[in-house]
């Protein structure tokens, strides 16, 4: 092609297409956002209801399922959970990947508002919010102190610190653990209150009445007006001690009298450690939509004015920050980046010899690397550790074509060509291959471009970025490169010393080579067999392999999830996990330690322990996670587990693995069912913890009313449910005004007086005649176990059996066994899914294998076009499953030592093989074809011309893409091991591959190839 002569004989328009390109990259990189990963719309809604005093049945058929049949006809929902407890009904309302998070939030509001009128009356309203449903927050910040309480740091922190956390754009909530917030507690004395006569509903309708939250107006005279307000509302502990009750003979009774009123936290159910020490912890979750480490940074910000302001005794300290570990892994991207751009610049100085030949190709990495920061600023793309990888790279791939075409011109100059003419000669010889060469490398990734999914959304960017900046690399080789080569490069002169030694020794490699192949198309028949074996031999090595979804990173930091018998209270639970605490903060690498107890459900714990920095630690975190589970393990209070979290954004909360058993059939059903599995997963020793979520262990008591005795005494259902759910439930009656600020008028009996069946005698109710009569004469009590909690998956009946797979056990061998169970042990009528990393696993593991196929169909496509033959494509892509034989084998090797996986990072890996194997085999085919069209010569005599030929640029190209690779190989710190998944795959590919290339292509081309013959042409003369 002679376009390229343009280049080469105007200078300047060369270089100010470059120079363009450069500052147009410049610009895009200036105002591009850093992120962790592309911007991915997660978005997980979650609609909570309280109604106090309820039991799980009653909260799961008047509350959790009106509401679910609502939300079900959202659009959008990729599943639903839910989970009926005590006096709560929480609905998780998991949406597709990247729906609009606003849309969605309205949309499920509606729904939920449709049935409002439905609920019991008692309940609470709905709340719902919206948030990405990850299952740690990005920031934790805790605040203690010595002399206030933990109700009292909750007030100052609803008061003024939370107020403040929502100016940072993106934060979605701030929730408080640990702090309960302030009400006014009302503790009933019964017997007083039976010796006044009064029973807890009188004592409820009196509440009510007497702290009314009155609007009285404004009045409105001929030429004024006049606001009003009337204190029918209580607004001190005094004035609520001091609220008649009832009026009698001249005597009053006020609350004061049957009851204990006092300010302090309204229940307790849950609460924080931070470091041991009880504290409230805020943790900062971002929306939808927010960029985590932009919302961190704006915290941080933030924290040093909270501070300042902060009470003398009050302390903040940041325990957790999420974005460290982001940030560490994207300085380690850009670290590697450097040192790969040395090394490879190291490596073309040795083959090339000569500094001027060198200039050449170095100029194309930051050219490329830069310029496709404008093909990113056009997509929307953000820099993330997928385009910093994809830039990785590209590094060894984008001197690819300058290196050809130096080389190229370069053969022509000592030939005695005058540099001038060499760099036309030669950049035309050369244009078509490196046009088809680009084409090829950009074509290999239009596939994952459009897979959709977390793993389409993950890699579209890195597949775009890597191929924008091949593209890039394409247009400075056709016009750049040939200009510097013709300006640059000097005439053909006595060689230095240096270049002779490199010219020596790859003229004594190139003979070499021509008699070793010339050996090998002599022993056709043994390379035919010897590559039939190694195709054989792939399956094999597929199945050897553990698969996982994504490599477990160091991340810098330990979760715990331990669970407590469902009996166990919260001081249980504290009490077992100050122990862990106590464990975790002995260790040198941990830099902290927070625990909440009663969360995520009542009688468990959550923990997290962060590790201090990468370069201040020897051990790494899977190491430091075994060595906690072997000391946690000897705490006989509570069963716990360490785990990781979710390496991919997406996956919904809990354990990495969640078998979700679902169906019509009742609860003890699939509890008896789930015991079996349970039962089956604990034998197994890819298991190393397990736990159900369906347990009947709760100790409930069942009230049987004498409804005969109660009605001839005059006694209602209603007079006995409200009298239960005054003193023992902790439902608010009303609110009262306190400083501007809203608190819950909540009524009960003091602990002592609700420890068990036996303090029923203690409660009264009116008989119709007025006499109060002892509760526990009209009622019988019957004592069983019930589940603590009722879950539902997608509005059916369902139990989970949630599990930690064993260290060294990959995770896609540990669902196998799971849908081993779903598939074989299952009786009719009930179905299985999964949660969890095992969803994601489930539903992306193999969704790139069919875009490895589609790779190579669209690269066939496109060499037969080129080539106008299939059988030369046939050829090229022969090389295909020999490299990824080469990668197979370092992956099965390295696997043993528990270096890598088959993963999502290396199977990119071997698409990215495609791309790069066959660029070798389009070189040779090329000049090949060339032979055969000009110079007459057969299938045997072309390959083994074209081979020798290209030896150098193809020895070249993979020298130096390897040589970029060696920093992820060797890499460390954040993000490290899916940077060497990806390099070794790479590297042994097109090591192994090249080998290939250059020894089996030219057999399989001597039996393949298409015998090239010129084109027909058509004349219009038919003459």
């Amino acid at each position: 092609m002679k376009f390229t002569d343009i280049f080469i004989k105007r200078p300047v328009l060369a270089v100010s297409i470059s120079l363009l390109i450069l500052m147009l990259g410049l610009n895009a990189l200036s105002g591009m956002q850093v992120r962790q990963y592309p911007k991915i719309t997660n978005t997980v809604i979650t609609v909570s209801t309280s109604y106090y005093g309820a039991d799980a049945n009653l909260v799961q058929g008047f509350i959790t399922q009106p509401i679910e049949q609502a939300i079900a006809q959202a659009d959008n929902i990729d599943f639903m959970t839910s989970e009926s407890t005590l006096g709560t009904s929480k609905v998780t309302v998991n949406m597709k990947l990247n729906t609009d998070s606003n849309g969605a939030l309205a949309d499920v509001l509606a729904k939920v508002n449709s049935v409002r009128s439905q609920l019991p009356k008692e309940a609470q309203d709905p709340t719902v919010t919206s948030s990405t449903g990850s299952q740690t927050a990005v920031l934790y910040i805790a605040f203690s102190s010595d002399k206030l309480n933990s109700s009292q740091i909750t007030d100052y922190l609803e008061r003024v610190v939370k107020p403040q956390m929502f100016t940072v754009n993106g934060v979605a909530k701030a929730d408080l653990y640990g702090g309960i917030q302030y009400a006014l507690r009302i503790w009933l004395d019964p017997a007083r209150m039976g010796a006044f006569n009064l029973t807890a509903s009188e004592v409820n309708q009196v509440l009510q009445a007497n702290n009314f939250q009155s609007a009285v107006g404004q009045l409105n005279s001929y030429f004024t007006l006049m606001n009003g307000t009337a204190d029918t509302q209580v607004s001190t502990v005094d004035e609520l001690k001091k609220l008649v009750i009832r009026s009698k003979k001249g005597g009053v009774v006020r609350l004061g009298d049957i009851a204990n009123v006092s300010l302090e936290k309204s229940r307790d159910v849950y609460r924080a450690l931070a470091d041991g020490k009880e504290a409230v912890v805020i943790g900062v979750d971002v929306t939808p939509t927010a960029n985590p480490l932009t919302v961190a940074a704006g915290v941080r910000d933030l924290l040093p004015q909270i501070e300042r302001n902060l009470p003398p005794s009050m302390n903040a300290r940041v325990l957790y920050d999420s974005s460290q570990a982001i940030n560490e892994s994207i300085n380690e991207v850009i670290k590697t980046i450097t040192e790969a751009a040395l090394i490879v610049v190291v490596v073309i100085t040795l083959f090339m010899g000569s500094l001027r030949a060198v200039l050449i190709p170095i100029v194309t990495i930051p050219l490329s690397l830069i310029g496709v920061a404008l093909v990113m600023q056009m997509f929307g793309f953000t820099i993330n550790l997928m385009t910093l990888l994809a830039m990785v790279l590209a590094i060894g791939l984008v001197v690819d074509d300058a290196i050809v075409v130096v080389e190229n011109v370069d053969r022509h100059i000592k030939q005695g060509e005058p540099p001038f003419r060499a760099a036309i000669i030669g950049t035309r010889e050369i244009t078509v291959p490196v046009i088809s060469m680009t084409i090829t490398l950009a074509a290999v990734y239009a596939p994952i471009a459009l897979m959709g999914g977390v793993t389409g959304s993950l890699f579209k960017e890195f597949a775009l970025t890597l191929a924008g900046s091949v593209f890039i690399s394409g247009i400075i080789a056709l016009t750049l490169s040939p200009m510097m080569c013709g300006k640059i490069l000097k005439a053909h002169v006595e060689p230095n010393a240096f270049e002779k030694g490199v010219e020596r020794f790859l003229s004594g490699l190139t003979s070499r080579y021509d008699r070793m192949l010339s050996a090998t198309l002599n022993k056709r028949s043994v390379i035919l067999i010897f590559s039939a074996i190694v195709l054989i031999s792939i399956p094999i090595m597929f199945k050897q392999i553990p698969t996982e979804l994504a490599p477990n990173e160091d991340n810098g930091v330990v979760m715990m999830s331990g669970t407590a018998p469902s009996s166990a209270n919260l001081d249980f639970i504290e009490a077992n996990m100050e122990q862990v605490t106590n464990i975790l903060k002995k260790a040198p690498e941990t830099a902290a330690t927070l625990a909440f107890v009663g969360i995520p459900s009542s009688n468990q714990a959550f923990g997290i322990a962060p590790l201090v920095p990468w370069s201040e630690r020897t051990k790494s975190q899977k190491e430091m996670q075994k060595e906690f589970s072997a000391e946690l393990k000897d705490i006989p209070g509570i069963a716990l587990t360490t785990f990781q979290m979710p390496e991919l954004p997406g996956a919904s909360s809990g354990l990495p693995i969640q078998f979700v058993i679902t169906s019509s059939e009742p609860f003890v059903n699939l509890f008896q069912l789930g015991s079996e599995v349970l039962a089956k997963v604990q034998a197994s020793p890819l298991f190393v913890y397990s736990d159900i979520n369906l347990k009947y262990d709760s100790a409930t008591m069942k009230i049987h009313i004498k409804r005969d005795l109660a009605g001839a005494y005059g006694i209602t259902m209603q007079d006995i449910g409200t009298t239960l759910s005054t003193l023992i439930s902790d439902g608010y009656a009303n609110r009262v005004n306190l400083d501007g600020r809203s608190y819950e008028v909540i009524p009960q009996v003091t602990r002592n007086l609700r420890t068990g069946p036996e303090s029923l005698s203690h409660y009264y109710v009116k008989a119709a005649d007025g006499r109060e009569i002892p509760l526990s004469s009209l009622v019988d009590v019957e004592m069983t176990t019930q589940p603590r909690s009722l879950p539902h998956f997608n509005q059916m009946n369902s139990v989970s059996i949630s599990a930690v797979n064993s260290p060294g056990v990959a995770l896609g061998d540990a669902i196998k066994f799971m849908q081993n169970i779903g598939n074989n042990d299952l009786p009719k009528g009930y179905s299985y899914n999964f949660l969890g990393e095992a969803r994601q696993y489930v539903t992306e593991g193999s969704s790139l294998y069919t875009t490895f196929i589609l790779a190579i169909a669209i690269i066939f496509l496109v060499l037969a076009s080129q080539f106008e033959s299939v059988r030369d494509p046939l050829v090229i892509l022969i090389t295909v499953p020999l490299a990824i034989s080469g990668a197979l084998i370092a992956l099965d090797w390295t696997h043993i030592f528990g270096m890598s996986s088959m993963n999502i990072y290396s199977q990119v890996g071997m698409i990215t093989l495609i791309g790069l194997i066959t660029k070798h085999g389009i070189l040779m085919c090329e000049v090949a074809k060339e032979e055969q069209l000009h110079n007459g010569l057969n299938r045997l005599e072309a390959i083994k011309y074209a081979a020798s030929i290209r030896l150098r640029p193809i020895l070249m190209t993979t020298v130096s893409m390897i040589a970029g690779l060696i920093p992820l190989i060797f890499a460390s710190g954040a993000g490290a091991v899916a940077r060497f998944n990806i390099g070794l795959v790479i590297l042994a590919g097109l090591g192994i591959g090249t080998i290939f290339t250059l020894f089996v292509l030219p057999v399989f081309y001597t039996f393949i190839a298409e015998k090239h013959q010129p084109l027909k042409e058509f004349s219009e003369n038919k003459s």
